[in-house]
């Protein structure tokens, strides 16, 4: 598991209107334990691709990257904490309009 320890959150402008619903870009940093595969001295952050329409929200897409030196991390979440980031990203989705 991990802890959040901070985080951003912006909507995604669709000038177009292509899209379907409303986007939202998280960058969230997280702490691991030293004993996770994750783990890394210089820290980790997962960008997340939230996705609200009126009939549902949830992640679309989600990356991990190291801190300092922006290299993407070719590891998947386990379900439970893929579980935990959608539910902190539907608590602070709105959030991404109070940054427009």
């Amino acid at each position: 598991m991990f802890t959040i320890t901070s985080y951003t959150v912006e909507a995604v402008r669709d000038p177009f209107g292509i899209l379907a619903g409303q986007r939202y870009e998280f960058k969230i940093e997280i702490d691991v334990e030293e004993d996770d595969e994750l783990y890394t001295e210089s820290g980790l952050y997962v960008r997340v691709i939230y996705n609200v329409t009126e009939e549902s929200a949830g992640i679309l897409k989600y990356e991990l990257y190291e801190k300092t030196t922006e290299l993407y991390l070719d590891f998947d979440l386990e379900d439970d904490e893929v579980a935990e980031l959608e539910a902190f990203c539907k608590a602070h989705y709105l959030e991404g309009h109070e940054s427009e």
